[in-house]
């Protein structure tokens, strides 16, 4: 390291407290856990991704359509038209947890049949807080599954940017019915 190297980095290191005489309260002791942990069958399918995140600006509300998808339905889902069958909370919990809970969580859905989903993620004061970090991630990690339709941020009543709705597919037998529901009416 030459003598312009070493200065530049002393000088963007200036304002860096080290660890031990650091006062914040944001550092948590990792809890150390003698059973190793469990492994569900379907966390092993588990296919969102945790590598590099860029962070979503607080002020930028979550909202995401696939394409084909109409316009109105995504109108409906921002204004909490739909009603809700189900909700996640992932309030104050690590990103690994997160990802493992709404992975199993949209699978049973799925497998239930629904449609319509309230996830609630918080929100906190910083871009860089956990709870901005977690919101980014789902923001992410809702778009890796194929089933999930559109979501956005959710109505104030129902956690507003702290919160968001999730419109699923429909189910193949949802859309048996739907197709015999209208083909009675155009008899």
């Amino acid at each position: 390291m030459n003598l312009d190297d070493k200065s530049l980095f002393l000088d963007a290191m200036e304002d860096v407290k080290p660890l031990k005489n650091c006062a914040s309260s944001q550092w948590i002791k990792p809890v150390k856990d003698k059973k190793p942990p469990k492994i569900d069958a379907v966390q092993l399918d588990n296919f969102l991704t945790t590598d590099y995140l860029e962070i979503i600006p607080l002020d930028t509300p979550l909202e995401f359509k696939r394409e084909g998808l109409q316009n109105g339905v995504l109108d409906k889902l921002r204004l909490g038209k739909y009603s809700q069958q189900a909700s996640l909370n992932l309030l104050r919990q690590p990103v690994e947890q997160c990802r493992q809970q709404l992975f199993a969580w949209i699978q049973q859905a799925k497998q239930d049949g629904l449609r319509n989903l309230l996830i609630v993620h918080g929100k906190g004061r910083e871009d860089r807080s956990h709870a901005n970090v977690v919101r980014s991630y789902l923001a992410r990690w809702l778009v890796e599954f194929a089933e999930v339709q559109a979501f956005c941020s959710a109505m104030p009543h129902h956690g507003g940017s702290g919160a968001c709705y999730v419109a699923l597919k429909k189910s193949p037998q949802a859309k048996l019915d739907n197709w015999e529901r209208h083909a009675k009416r155009s008899r």
